[in-house]
């Protein structure tokens, strides 16, 4: 259940322990924040040696203010810090802020501590947030809290870093964002960033949530309450990185890092990954504009041949395309622009602006009608005329208000229409391009940031509905997490396999090739990548072939058992690998891509929260490098892509309900265009 956090952002009281006089301590800035609405709530600023803060006078504890205080903000030396939570309890506080240090961050020792003290809040029916963070803000309550102040706005910022919260608003403010809520994160040992993102899906007042994260909790939990979110979340993390691959025992492990895993849990979720506070601005202000579209055909409009490829190649680099108009286009074009301008996509007005500023107007508004365009990328001069009194050619003031009123008229088009529209501009603060960013239209100078706000814009997030799949009920743990345990497991569950026995000598080899005809595969067990150790054996025509192979084999390994199978017919086959790692955060992680004993060479996978429905998995595989090879190429014909996407639902459905496995995989699974076999089979418990 949502947990309600009135107490913290509409408080009734507000008291601030640990209030300074002394600049250099956290107190101070804290109490000169709170002080900011003193009409909207009572706020009381205490210090243990009593007198004056700030000129108002400091009781010396919670209980000499003689009535219940709300909301408490702690910022007090460490060895104080557990009193100070017990006397803010005991006057009825609903809600701390922690602003003190020295806790998990420390080690196990303060870990232990703040355990404690989380547990006694909770058991108080109170809520709190930190400890080690620096304080709260809420413009729309009036409540400021934190060391800085926030511009008003409508942005919700959840960050473990107070100095990129404080990049982030220097960066949002040119392009007119603000912010309705702050909260520093801290520890979070007990208020979560999860229920930070419901609270804030909650409020009217805040329309995309920013979150930079490097503890996410229950990654889970807060994919979970992203998707549910119902307005955009803008996440920028650290701890990206390969390392966490390096231990891992099967190719799905070795395959699967840290970014792969939150990468599938943004797109899984809809909300937009970001590598740098720049870029998390760059998609706040593409956000904040409001028109989004699930197409990604990219006009893109210039008024100069260099400006117009450059900013094609960087749209193209975001994911965006960039079509050839087609004759319908064309011609509506061409009766806009004069003979030389360029038609084909991108447009070039090849110098007909300077003669007439406001053709820039009427050709982003047939760009914008046009049915085969989705988003406009304007990029180039526009706004020069205005800012440098008629341009490079001169001109003065007739082409400076020309390009005004064209500013204004592209505004009217944009209004008329849900298609995302932005402007990369030489001049940016041109009063041309002011006109169009104060309607809301997103202007940039650099030519990629405009390109990565248009892709914010658009494509797949828009276009379908996020999901995170619910975990299913945990089965009855595997006991035999051997080769033909894992394979009867699932069997179980719907995924085919060729016929199998497991043999430890001739005798068993010489049964089992009576129990199916040739060929015959055989492997041995208990070996990790037996393909590189020369521990399968394939196409053996008869049981003359399967001794052989057998006496060779046992030979060279001496494997304690072997697995002899039916060969399968893998004429017009595709190889795919699906596998399964279970995440500490995040739960467990699918992979499917192009598998077989190339799978680590070729690295052609994509990634997905498990379960995966079977609709989302066939999308996954449609998403490779290689899918063409899925439809067939070169007079092979197509795979079965529907019947692989059943079998990828039923297998990372077993993993997802086997808590105790740390790593399935199936590799290769083999699709054909009659069907799918899965041809081998591991898992790794934790």
């Amino acid at each position: 259940m949502a947990r309600d956090l009135t107490a913290l952002f509409d408080p009734k009281s507000v008291a601030v322990v640990g209030a300074s006089d002394d600049p250099a301590k956290y107190g101070h800035a804290v109490a000169s924040q709170a002080l900011r609405a003193p009409g909207r709530r009572p706020v009381h600023l205490v210090n243990r040696r009593g007198g004056t803060v700030l000129g108002r006078t400091a009781p010396t504890s919670l209980a000499e203010i003689g009535e219940p205080v709300e909301l408490v903000v702690i910022s007090v030396p460490g060895p104080g810090f557990e009193a100070a939570v017990d006397d803010a309890l005991a006057c009825g506080a609903r809600a701390i802020v922690g602003i003190t240090a020295g806790f998990a961050e420390s080690g196990p020792a303060g870990l232990a501590r703040q355990r404690a003290i989380a547990d006694r809040v909770r058991d108080a029916g109170a809520v709190l947030v930190g400890p080690n963070c620096l304080g709260i803000a809420d413009n729309t309550t009036e409540l400021y809290l934190a060391s800085d102040s926030f511009a008003p706005g409508h942005v919700a910022l959840l960050s473990q870093s107070g100095n990129l919260a404080l990049e982030l608003q220097l960066r949002c403010a040119p392009h007119g964002l603000g912010f309705s809520r702050f909260v520093s994160l801290g520890n979070q040992a007990d208020v979560t960033l999860v229920d930070l993102v419901e609270d804030c899906a909650r409020h009217e007042a805040t329309s995309a949530i920013a979150v930079y994260a490097e503890d996410f909790g229950d990654g889970r939990a807060f994919a979970q309450a992203a998707a549910a979110a119902g307005k955009p979340v803008v996440l920028l993390t650290a701890g990206r990185g390969s390392a966490s691959a390096r231990s891992a025992q099967s190719h799905t492990g070795a395959l699967t890092t840290s970014s792969d895993v939150v990468a599938a849990a943004c797109r899984d979720a809809g909300v937009e990954l970001v590598a740098t506070a720049r870029e998390m601005t760059i998609v706040l202000a593409a956000l904040h504009a409001g028109s989004r579209t699930a197409g990604r055909r990219t006009a893109v409009f210039t008024d100069g041949g260099g400006h117009g490829v450059i900013a094609a190649d960087a749209a193209e680099a975001t994911g965006l395309d960039v079509p050839e108009f087609g004759a319908p286009a064309q011609e509506q074009l061409r009766a806009l622009l004069w003979e030389q301008s360029a038609v084909g996509n991108p447009v070039d007005l090849a110098g007909m602006g300077e003669q007439d500023p406001r053709s820039y107007a009427t050709t982003v508004g047939g760009l914008l009608t046009t049915d085969e365009v989705d988003a406009v990328l304007m990029t180039g001069y526009f706004g020069g005329y205005a800012a440098s009194n008629g341009g490079l050619g001169g001109g003065g003031a007739a082409l400076g208000e020309g390009e005004r009123q064209a500013a204004r008229e592209i505004v009217t088009h944009w209004r008329a229409t849900p298609k995302p529209l932005v402007v990369q501009s030489m001049y940016p603060q041109s009063p041309s391009c002011r006109t169009l960013a104060d309607a809301g239209i997103p202007v940039f100078a650099a030519t990629e940031d405009a390109a990565r706000a248009l892709a914010a814009m658009t494509g797949s997030q828009v276009a379908t509905s996020p999901r995170v799949a619910p975990l299913p009920r945990a089965a009855t743990p595997l006991k035999d997490a051997g080769y033909h345990g894992v394979r009867a497991l699932l069997s179980a569950a719907g995924v085919p396999f060729p016929a199998a026995r497991e043999i430890s000598d001739e005798a068993g080899l010489l049964a089992a090739a009576e129990e199916f005809a040739g060929p015959y595969v055989l492997k041995a067990l208990h070996v990790l990548h037996k393909s590189d150790a020369g521990g399968v054996a394939l196409r053996l025509a008869d049981r003359d072939a399967l001794l052989a192979a057998y006496r060779d084999m046992d030979a060279r390994l001496g494997a304690s058992a072997y697995s002899v199978e039916a060969m399968a017919d893998l004429t017009d086959g595709v190889e795919l690998i699906v596998g399964v790692n279970r995440d500490p955060r995040f739960g467990p992680v699918a992979m499917v891509g192009l598998g077989g004993v190339l799978t680590e060479t070729l690295h052609d996978v994509a990634f997905s929260l498990a379960p995966v429905p079977a609709l989302r998995a066939e999308e996954l595989l449609r998403s490779l490098r290689t899918a063409a090879l899925l439809a067939g190429v070169r007079g092979r014909p197509g795979v079965d892509v529907a019947a692989a996407a059943a079998v990828i639902e039923r297998i990372t459905a077993v993993a997802a309900a086997h808590p105790e496995i740390a790593e399935l995989e199936v590799n290769p699974l083999l699709v054909r265009p009659d069907g799918v076999l899965a041809l081998d089979a591991r898992a790794v418990l934790a």
